[in-house]
């Protein structure tokens, strides 16, 4: 984490442009605040020291972010007085650098940051920005009035970068309103260098940009995610009993599966599954048979070892899917119980799992009901 950079976020805005009953800063983006994304977008650029900056209005709604912190300033009457406000906080403790972004703009890339920090090593200010590559066009009243000359032009984007106590005396004697802080640094004789902005870094300010904003992020979820396959099976043969548990369920039968736990044929399977997609070996090696302890232990301690493996090296379930391979006990009375009983060990949803049954058409050593077998498949994501 870069610990001599800070960084303001600005927005205290009340701007309704992009539609709904929210300021954009505050309407949700994937099921999050953009404001949120704009904090980790910031802090993937290794910047720890954030400062956000809140109209007084939306003090509470703060509660919704992950602040992790972040100090919050209360906002002034236009973006240069909420600036100059944050500016003011930081003089207390003064950072050597500071870098201004709008906090409409979510997906700044940690390159683009990158790219501002290094400059600022000799530079007294830099920010990002994009060559105009478009015609630009003059127009009044819906018609074109004149063609204007592109060369030279860009857009200009956040954050932009500054030596801390030079854009502190900026803002100080600044005076009216200003389009952003490169202007304030301009009217105070910085000299400001241009370094590379990113397509990615865009600004939500229309509603159609909201729109683009979804795609981007279901985009860079999908390519940035982590999907791992395991398979498992497993066969246990039945010796003298009444019943027998699968799949997390007692059924009645006329003999039981036999084994060094309680040989849940299904829940065995299933743990393998997770195992096998972590590449965390299988139930022998975590829970060896040679191991008093676990004769006679309910399955459910297996499958409940291996999912919360799979949590604490940031996976979760996708979906499961076991088949039990028998003539007889019939799974499909018990099957919508053993769904609801795996879901509740593994702590999802039962529309995650899945369990189904099939025979071997009186083959082989199911067909002869020498016992059952199980296959299963987990499918574990990570973002």
């Amino acid at each position: 984490m870069n610990h001599e950079t800070a960084a303001i976020i600005v927005a205290a805005g009340r701007g309704l442009r992009a539609g709904g009953d929210l300021p954009k800063q505050w309407q949700m983006l994937g099921g999050r605040p953009v404001l949120a994304h704009t904090l980790d977008a910031l802090r993937a650029g290794g910047i720890a020291r954030l400062v956000v900056v809140l109209h007084p209005d939306d003090m509470g709604r703060a509660a919704n972010l992950p602040l992790h912190g972040a100090q919050l300033v209360a906002g002034g009457e236009s973006r240069s007085a909420s600036v100059r406000a944050a500016l003011e906080a930081l003089a207390v403790d003064p950072p050597q650098h500071v870098l201004i972004h709008d906090g409409a703009r979510p997906f700044v890339p940690a390159r683009v940051i990158a790219a501002i920090c290094a400059a600022l090593k000799d530079a007294q200010a830099a920010a990002p920005a994009l060559p105009v590559s478009d015609a630009l066009w003059r127009g009044v009243g819906g018609r074109v009035q004149a063609s204007v000359p592109r060369d030279g032009l860009f857009r200009a984007q956040t954050p932009q970068g500054f030596d801390f106590a030079s854009i502190l005396a900026a803002h100080r004697a600044h005076r009216g309103a200003a389009a952003d802080d490169v202007e304030v640094a301009l009217a105070a004789g910085i000299s400001v260098q241009i370094t590379e902005g990113a397509e990615d870094n865009l600004k939500l300010t229309y509603p159609a940009d909201f729109a683009r904003a979804e795609r981007f992020l279901h985009a860079k979820r999908t390519d940035s995610m982590d999907v791992r396959l395991g398979n498992g099976y497993d066969v246990h043969r039945f010796g003298p009993g009444d019943g027998c548990w699968l799949c997390g369920v007692w059924v009645p039968h006329m003999r039981s599966l036999q084994g060094h736990s309680d040989a849940d044929v299904g829940l065995h399977a299933l743990s393998d599954a997770i195992y096998g997609a972590l590449a965390m070996g299988d139930i022998g090696q975590h829970f060896p048979p040679s191991d008093p302890q676990w004769k006679g232990a309910a399955s459910d301690i297996f499958l409940r070892h291996a999912v919360t493996l799979a949590t604490e090296m940031g996976y979760r379930i996708g979906n499961c899917d076991v088949t039990l391979v028998c003539e007889f006990p019939k799974i499909g009375p018990h099957a919508g119980a053993m769904r609801a009983a795996v879901a509740g060990i593994m702590g999802v949803d039962q529309a995650r799992i899945s369990v189904k049954a099939t025979t071997s058409e009186r083959l082989g050593f199911t067909g002869r009901e020498e016992g059952i077998a199980a296959l299963a498949t987990a499918c574990l994501l990570k973002n």
